[in-house]
């Protein structure tokens, strides 16, 4: 333990992931001191209607959201 689950839209390479994936557990290695044999990580993949009910269930509604983001997710959708 951790794990982190990384969402994002649809359309990314498998080599854009797996260097996110890279990058992701070598960040939480370095500012947690998480042994990168402990680092789990998930990516799960939306389209842009799909994600407007999981922006509105796991970020406008997440007491714990440590960094909120700086876009209207209905802008996804043009």
């Amino acid at each position: 333990m951790p794990h982190i689950t990384l969402k994002m839209l649809k359309g990314r390479t498998d080599e854009q992931k797996k260097i996110a994936t890279e990058k992701l557990s070598k960040a939480l290695n370095e500012a947690i001191g998480a042994s990168e044999s402990h680092i789990s990580v998930s990516i799960e993949e939306y389209t842009a209607e799909e994600w407007q009910d999981v922006f509105a269930n796991e970020i406008e509604n997440n007491k714990n959201i440590t960094k909120q983001p700086e876009y209207d997710p209905k802008s996804l959708l043009k």
